[in-house]
């Protein structure tokens, strides 16, 4: 029987593409004084190739754009400094995403979240959400000490909610990091589409969050 349900962040309940869009075209407006000897378009799309969708630290990334477009007027520091300010105030959930957990509190399931990335920075990021409120308890790596897709970190999730791994779902967008890594670590792992992959083997695969009540029926049903 399911009693926990534990998500990753980005990809998951956090749409980082939308978001780091968003927050690119801002920053180049708001430093526009040091940014415009540089297309505006050209600009966003190097900062997306750089990052990677997010696995590339950003201080690679400014200092790969500031040698490459010759920025000058700026460090990539300030860049830094601003990415880690404002990047909170652009975050994109994916739909539906409050009204699903709410759903899932309402039916009395514990809720966790698994993410990789800088402890402030994610926290910020959740909270920028509103998610925090709903969720029992966060595990981020650079805080734990340890990332996805190492069992360990799925095991202290489930030891922090007080059930067995075989009692909680994990629901995330990377194949490995985070449905194999569950699977691998005693949990059930289910898919949330991300169209970067294609052959993906998982027990259960969702494209929207509010699929998420309909498939722990589903799970339990037969358990």
């Amino acid at each position: 029987m399911i009693k926990a349900v534990i998500f990753d962040l980005d990809g998951t309940l956090l749409n980082r593409d939308e978001s780091v869009k968003v927050f690119i075209a801002e920053q180049f407006e708001r430093l526009n004084e040091s940014l415009n000897h540089i297309p505006k378009e050209e600009y966003i799309r190097r900062f997306i190739e750089l990052d990677n969708r997010g696995y590339v630290w950003k201080d690679k990334v400014y200092k790969q754009l500031i040698n490459e477009f010759s920025i000058q007027g700026i460090t990539w520091e300030e860049l830094l400094e601003d990415y880690l300010t404002y990047f909170k105030e652009n975050c994109v959930p994916f739909p539906k995403l409050l009204e699903t957990l709410g759903k899932l509190k309402q039916d009395n399931y514990l809720i966790g979240m698994i993410t990789n990335g800088k402890g402030q920075f994610q926290m910020d990021n959740i909270k920028a959400l509103k998610i925090d409120s709903y969720i029992n308890s966060i595990l981020i790596s650079e805080w734990e000490g340890v990332k996805k897709p190492d069992p360990i970190i799925f095991k202290r999730a489930s030891e922090r909610l007080k059930v067995y791994p075989k009692e909680c779902v994990f629901i995330g967008d990377h194949p490995e990091k985070d449905v194999r890594a569950a699977q691998d670590g005693g949990m059930i792992g289910i898919w949330k589409r991300d169209h970067q992959w294609n052959e993906v083997e998982a027990e259960y695969v969702i494209d929207e969050l509010d699929e998420i009540p309909t498939v722990i029926q589903q799970i339990n049903s037969v358990s």
